[in-house]
């Protein structure tokens, strides 16, 4: 029966409902009162630091202003759904924290002088905001307005977005579409903006590489305090880190605040009518629109910069051979590269035609590295592919195509088109292929395997190998597999590993060895050990000491180790103190397969001093180069030689690691054969009719480079050993961009940052190789020369005022490795060295704050150290051997 107190009970039930509903409940939003005004404070401030963040000093600036808010009109069927009225007032600007006058660049100007009248009338003018349910639902201002005053406005309407149930939300406001967590607790709600979930209208670039890339660590976090069902204040604080892996000091904080606080009420204007919030904003002003809560996209100015002409002119002759070795070259490289990347094709075409013959080389290296749409065409028009005689510009042309930090479909379709023209020159035909592969895989790597180029080319280069006879073309494709990891080409690579010709086998067999173990399968695994064993034919020792190689990087089984144990002994004279080096250096150096090696050497039968006193001069070798917080940089040398004491294969690596990510910084291959008939020596087991030869083969940051050759053939072997001069024959030279990352991140407030982060690497390695029959001596060189600058800006344009960081570290460094064999007396004496010189590292960070009228100020801080050279250890008995090489001078 329905009763007075039952009726009672029912009203306050539903008043509880309705209470709590406004607290926690459904999608509803906070609620502005009818007829009142809001009077709020509202502040937002920005810093930008170097790695140690506020402890050092920042730039930046912080501007805040009154705001007064009213109802302006609500959907009397949806008192959720509400259109206000927002406008600025007192609007001031200054430091973020207390400083001198004279650091202080605001110090004396007003914010009419310092934004200018009409800027200001714009902040200043009232703006609308559509708010269903707490969200924004339509953002109402000016078209005619400067971008940067709107997305101003814009980030204090996004202020007002609140949720006031607990769970997670996709939204759209100034920083783009984004989830977005609530938490609600009693009156107050956090909201976390999960920022790398953004999509904004900005694009950027990064390189892919983990070791040589920029992290970035992103967090927001917004505050409301709620009285009354609408904010008392929220306070929002935004941090981006921005860090360089392989070198954390030269890296960039960025700190954004905004606080908006209730300050009192009064009466305020009475709502207006209209049946819909459009119509209602129409009604004030035909010229209002809906402009979008989403920041605009912000034209950047450059007052009194040079031209691209202007700019080469400036750094030519930074750019010259000579300056490679020195951080001026990577530097102007960065900086010409900035610029280019903003000039159009006719302007970099009249820069290309303007260089002198020995800077051009150096210019086509930041042409292409640049990666943009006018460089590429440029480039693709200036170089001409028929012409034999321009092998130099169009191999660093695809050289720089193959170290590209974000390469894309287009360049890739480039090469693929030049593959398919006239081209004067093999070893640029060869070069253009194997780049390609390079391509393939920094495409892969993206997500873009599947785009139709990417296609295409793999379907040529997989099935390249099996398309030709020619020895040279084979090699070619092999490389190009080589270079794009493509799991499908395992299994060619399997196939060809035991292949009559050596030099197939060995790119097939250093291929396999890139792969990641887990994808060695059981037939590759057993493949590889047919090779070494020699279960179906004999093969060179280098094959074998290949095969060797990819057995022990892909987690071995203990059957397998213990075979290899076994094999000491039985193996030529050489090869049995090569791979008992080899797995002495995996023990010492604790490599993955130490684990397996120690149990199976439990075994007396493989583990035995008869199996392990094998003497000779083969080796091999690693060590750490350089240890840091940041990156660990580690080397290795293998040195096989033939039972005759002439080099067989010389293998180099230097490695660099950061946070388990593993970059193969250098690989320098030096490979000799057929050279017993010099000194009437027999050749080993297998080699007794191989073609004289020696040629270099180079990998550089993952990408493999068309091998150098020395000589082929005993009559050009003679012609070249009766004109050698000692000079190293140049392998690779030039500038290469390691590090490129560019991004604009949206701040909440509104502002933008800019940063832009480049690693530039002048390099000049080259390789030789001599032999004196006279002296009965041999010397074969390798010799690294290097200058890497890593510098980044992060700048903040605030319309009246641009404030930035500048960060950067440089060094010149070079790294030499001998390797001197005496073949007059058996045993042979053997003497390696690797030496690096003293080097110096430089590290600065500068400061500005900058007004429109010229006036600025610049702090500057720098450290520069000297790290001494050293010899890098190697095994004690290649001290012993240098000693008699060199007698008392060593």
């Amino acid at each position: 029966m329905w009763t007075p107190a039952s009726s009672s009970s029912a009203v306050f039930f539903w008043l509880c409902a309705a209470s709590c509903l406004l607290n926690t409940g459904g999608a509803t939003g906070p609620r502005l009162n009818n007829n009142q005004l809001y009077k709020y404070s509202y502040t937002t401030q920005l810093l930008v630091t170097g790695a140690r963040g506020p402890k050092e000093g920042g730039v930046g600036s912080k501007v805040s202003s009154d705001v007064d808010l009213h109802l302006l009109w609500r959907d009397p069927r949806d008192p959720d759904q509400q259109l206000i009225q927002l406008k600025m007032s007192n609007v001031r600007a200054g430091p973020v924290s207390q400083r001198a006058l004279k650091k202080n660049v605001l110090h004396g100007g007003s914010m009419d002088s310092l934004l200018g009248k009409s800027r200001l009338e714009a902040l200043t003018k009232p703006f609308y905001v559509h708010l269903r349910n707490g969200k924004v639902r339509a953002f109402y201002s000016y078209w005619a307005e400067p971008a940067v005053i709107k997305n101003l406005k814009r980030g204090l309407s996004s202020m007002l977005q609140v949720q006031l149930t607990t769970g997670k939300v996709i939204e759209n406001d100034v920083s783009g579409r984004c989830t977005v967590g609530y938490k609600a607790e009693d009156n107050q709600v956090t909201r976390t903006k999960f920022l790398q979930s953004c999509k904004t209208a900005e694009s950027g670039f990064t390189t892919h590489s983990q070791v040589l890339g920029v992290a970035r660590k992103s967090r927001s976090v917004t505050v409301f305090t709620l009285e009354e069902g609408f904010i008392r204040s929220a306070v929002a604080e935004e941090e981006h880190w921005l860090i360089v892996n392989a070198h954390r000091s030269s890296s960039a904080k960025i700190l954004s605040r905004q606080t908006f606080t209730l300050v009192g009420t009064e009466a305020g204007p009475l709502e207006a009518a209209g049946e819909d919030p459009s119509m209602v904003v129409k009604s004030i002003d035909a010229k209002l629109a809906a402009v979008g809560i989403m920041a605009e996209k912000m034209k950047s100015k450059c007052k009194k910069c040079p031209s691209l002409f202007e700019h080469w002119k400036a750094v030519q002759k930074k750019l010259e051979p000579e300056s490679l070795s020195k951080a001026t070259a990577p530097r102007s490289f960065l900086a010409l590269i900035q610029s280019i990347r903003k000039g159009s094709k006719d302007e970099i075409l009249k820069v290309l035609k303007s260089a002198s013959k020995t800077s051009l080389p150096q210019l086509v290296d930041a042409v292409t590295s640049s990666q943009t749409s006018a460089s590429l065409d440029a480039m693709l028009q200036f170089l001409n592919f028929t012409d034999a005689k321009g092998l130099v510009l169009q191999e660093r042309f695809l050289y720089a195509c193959g170290f590209a930090s974000h390469p894309n479909e287009r360049m890739l379709q480039a090469l693929l088109d030049i593959s398919k023209g006239k081209i004067g020159s093999t070893d640029i035909k060869e070069s253009v292929v194997i780049i390609m592969g390079a391509l393939v895989h920094k495409l892969c790597q993206k997500g873009g395997c599947n785009l139709p180029t990417v296609v295409q080319v793999k379907k040529m280069i997989l099935a390249g190998p099996d398309s030709t006879q020619d020895e040279a073309q084979v090699q070619m494709f092999l490389l190009a597999l080589k270079n794009s990891l493509l799991p499908e080409a395992i299994p060619i690579f399997t196939k060809y590993a035991e292949s009559e010709v050596g030099a197939y086998s060995t790119v097939a067999l250093t291929s396999l060895q890139r792969y990641d173990a887990t994808l060695m399968t059981d037939e590759v695994k057993q493949t590889v050990n047919r090779v070494y064993h020699q279960n179906r034919r004999i093969y060179e020792k280098n094959v074998r000491a290949a095969a060797a190689d990819v057995i022990l990087s892909s987690n071995p089984s203990y059957i397998e180790v213990k075979n290899l144990l076994l094999s000491i002994g039985h193996l030529p004279h050489e090869m049995n103190k090569y791979m008992l080096s080899k797995i002495q250096d995996i023990l010492r150096f604790q490599m993955p397969a130490s684990k397996v090696l120690r149990q199976a050497m439990q075994d007396v039968v493989a583990h035995n001093y008869d199996r392990f006193s094998k003497f000779g001069s083969s080796s091999a070798f690693s060590g750490f180069m350089a240890k840091s917080a940041d990156v660990t940089s580690t080397y290795s040398l293998d040195i096989l030689y033939s039972g005759s004491g002439i080099l067989r294969r010389s293998n180099m690596n230097i490695y660099g690691a950061s946070k388990g990510a593993v970059l193969h910084g250098l690989q320098v291959a030096i490979e000799a054969q057929g050279l017993e008939s010099l000194i009437a020596a027999t050749p080993d087991e297998g080699e007794g009719d191989l073609e004289s030869f020696a040629g270099m083969s180079a990998l550089l940051f993952d990408v493999q480079l068309r091998p150098v050759t020395f000589f082929k053939g005993y009559s050009d072997l003679m012609s070249k050993m009766f004109s050698m001069s000692g000079e190293p024959m140049n392998v690779v030279k030039g500038l290469i961009l390691l590090t490129d990352h560019s991004e604009v991140i949206q701040l909440q407030s509104g502002l933008k940052a800019s940063a832009e982060f480049q690693g530039g690497l002048a390099i000049d390695i080259s390789g030789g190789m001599e032999i004196s029959l006279w002296y009965r001596e041999s010397k074969t060189s390798v010799n690294n020369r290097g200058a890497l600058v890593v510098s980044g800006n992060v700048t903040v344009d605030l319309d009246f005022m641009s404030a930035g960081l500048e960060v950067s570290f440089e060094t010149e460094a070079a790294l030499d490795f001998i390797t001197t064999v005496q073949f007059s007396e058996y045993p042979f004496l053997v003497c390696m060295q690797m030496d690096k010189t003293t080097f110096p590292v430089r590290e600065q960070v500068k400061k500005h704050e900058s007004l429109p009228s010229g006036k600025s100020v610049v702090s500057r801080r720098s450290r520069k150290m000297l790290v001494p050279g050293s010899e890098f250890p190697l095994h004690q008995e290649n001290s012993n051997m240098c000693k008699k090489v060199f007698g008392s001078s060593w």
